[in-house]
């Protein structure tokens, strides 16, 4: 999960990628379906209209799925379950775009060699805040970026309307309640230097849901190791966080009622059993 302060950026080389397409075949223009926050959920809107409910004195963005029962009839939302084979499918679209990421940006900065450890700590740069930026920690942004990029191209295909890219969510542990997070309000706090008020939100790589993206069918999260050797780790929550001591991957499953899946080169799909 990229931090706050990158979401900016992030959003930024992420259109640039989506324009330069994904493997053999490149995305010609601005890929169909696309939003700000890379959310399908729009496309939902369009399929399904009479699912879709704004919020009070908001346009509709995201659609609401609506499970309607009536005295003497009834209205089925149209809502879509992620069979085993549809779930196969979609880990493979996870670890072909991890893999491919990882390989461009190896070409990119290391004519197609896998990284050495003394390379991984090298520094690349120093941030704004005068932090030590390591090339592990540049080449995991690019590669996150350039896997996203290609996962959203290979879901348009496979299940349209119904992913969400970097979607922020609000969960309140009390209620088990997930409220949605725009990726407009995201920039309005980082510009407005509040990015303090994100804190304790989740924002997984990508959500598959049921065309609501609070309906969560499966998880993923993009792990890219450096060196590629080292297993792919959940990160863990610091002490000064509202999920102090628990990891990443121990809140989404709470919050999401799915096992949330790593996905990294080389170990391809991490997932544990709930």
């Amino acid at each position: 999960m990229l931090a706050a302060t990158h979401a900016v950026r992030g959003a930024t080389l992420l259109t640039l990628l989506l324009l330069t397409g994904c493997g053999p075949q490149a995305l010609q223009g601005r890929p169909r379906g696309y939003a700000q926050s890379m959310d399908s959920a729009t496309s939902s809107c369009r399929h399904a209209p009479a699912y879709c409910t704004p919020a009070p004195g908001e346009p509709v963005v995201v659609p609401l799925a609506r499970r309607v029962v009536e005295t003497g009839s009834s209205a089925v939302a149209l809502l879509k379950v992620l069979d085993a084979a549809t779930h196969a499918r979609i880990d493979q679209v996870m670890k072909h775009c991890a893999e491919w990421a990882s390989e461009e940006i190896s070409k990119k900065y290391l004519k197609g060699n896998r990284p050495t450890v003394e390379q991984c700590e090298k520094q690349a740069r120093v941030d704004a805040r005068g932090q030590k930026v390591t090339w592990a920690m540049e080449w995991g942004l690019e590669k996150h970026q350039t896997a996203l990029g290609c996962v959203h191209q290979k879901l348009n295909e496979l299940w349209p309307g119904s992913f969400s890219l970097n979607q922020r969510y609000r969960y309140d542990s009390a209620t088990g309640e997930l409220a949605l997070v725009s990726a407009e309000r995201v920039r309005e706090l980082v510009e407005l230097k509040r990015a303090a008020e994100l804190l304790g939100t989740l924002e997984p790589d990508v959500v598959i849901h049921s065309g609501n993206p609070r309906d969560v069918l499966a998880v993923y999260d993009f792990k890219f190791p450096c060196p590629a050797s080292n297993e792919p780790q959940w990160r863990r929550y610091p002490e000064i966080h509202p999920y102090r001591n628990r990891t990443q991957g121990d809140v989404y499953e709470e919050a999401f009622g799915v096992s949330p899946a790593r996905v990294a080169p080389v170990w391809g799909i991490l997932r544990k059993k709930i």
